[in-house]
């Protein structure tokens, strides 16, 4: 076997009715015995140790996952294993059962490729039917009429497109304003109203003291009480040095309080208003809408 030169080269195949020597001989890795190129497979030369790295898996028919067989160990042995601690039947709809387009009539399976969801009604659906006539979309949820901060929501829409300028930014800006200069004025007037009441039953029970001192106070020996200003304490002989104190005094300044307001200037062409209502409408309908310079 082999040449002077390179005595050790070729060796016989390992087959019994073979032994042809072979100059590029193949090993085994299962029985590392040496064999020709017709049997160097598992099957022709009959390996004993050929199924010791085989894979063979099973597929489970309860959860359609698949389950690999150990050569040295017994499959039943194997399949309980699975069974006992990995076996899910819940995933065998997901493995088995393929999505498909809701629309009804449509077979087609939703895939990677081929899926659509639309932005509306969040439902996948195929390329056919991914606009929202094609399967009859509901349109986005409306939201719960009954939650307070909806209705308002609602309201001020229907404000900003009623009073809609130009440029959507500046109405927005201009609704928010005309909401809250309103609240301002309404609060200022309540407050102003409820002032005004209290002024005019202090003078009210004022003047009915100065009645009754005028008819029978000398008689019955009053004349020494002394009277308080309900306002500012400050203390008086009579009642009618106490109500022309009253009037003199704390009418003047509540009815300057009453008549002194602020003026708001606009931004744009710096003309005042006293009613920030007024200032609002001005900027919207002769200056499109924006307080910005």
């Amino acid at each position: 076997m082999g040449t002077p030169q390179f005595p050790d080269l070729g060796k016989h195949c390992s087959v019994e009715d073979c032994k042809q020597i072979d100059f590029l001989p193949f090993t085994c890795d299962r029985c590392h015995l040496v064999y020709c190129l017709e049997h160097r497979s598992y099957i022709k030369h009959h390996c004993p140790k050929a199924d010791k790295k085989d894979v063979t898996v099973v597929i489970c028919p309860l959860c359609a996952k698949g389950v690999r067989l150990i050569p040295d160990e017994d499959p039943n042995i194997t399949w309980e294993m699975h069974v006992n601690t990995e076996c899910d039947p819940s995933n065998y709809d997901k493995v088995t059962k393929k999505k498909k387009c809701p629309v009804p009539g449509c077979r087609e399976v939703l895939t990677f490729s081929n899926t659509i969801k639309c932005r509306d009604c969040t439902l996948d659906h195929c390329l056919k039917h991914r606009f929202g006539p094609d399967h009859k979309c509901p349109g986005p949820k409306k939201s719960d009429p009954g939650f307070p901060f909806m209705g308002l929501l609602s309201r001020s829409r229907k404000e900003s497109k009623t009073n809609q300028a130009p440029a959507t930014s500046s109405s927005k800006w201009a609704t928010s304003f005309l909401n809250a200069a309103s609240t301002v004025r309404a609060s200022a007037e309540a407050g102003m109203t409820k002032l005004g009441s209290e002024i005019s039953q202090k003078l009210q029970i004022a003047r009915d003291g100065v009645g009754l001192s005028s008819s029978g106070g000398r008689s019955n020996g009053n004349a020494g009480q002394v009277e308080e200003c309900p306002q500012c304490g400050a203390k008086f002989s009579s009642v009618t040095t106490l109500v022309d104190h009253v009037e003199k005094v704390h009418e003047r300044n509540n009815q300057s309080r009453v008549f002194k307001m602020s003026i708001d200037v606009c931004p744009k062409c710096s003309k005042g208003f006293r009613d920030p209502v007024a200032l609002v409408e001005h900027v919207e309908r002769d200056h499109g809408g924006t307080s910005k310079a």
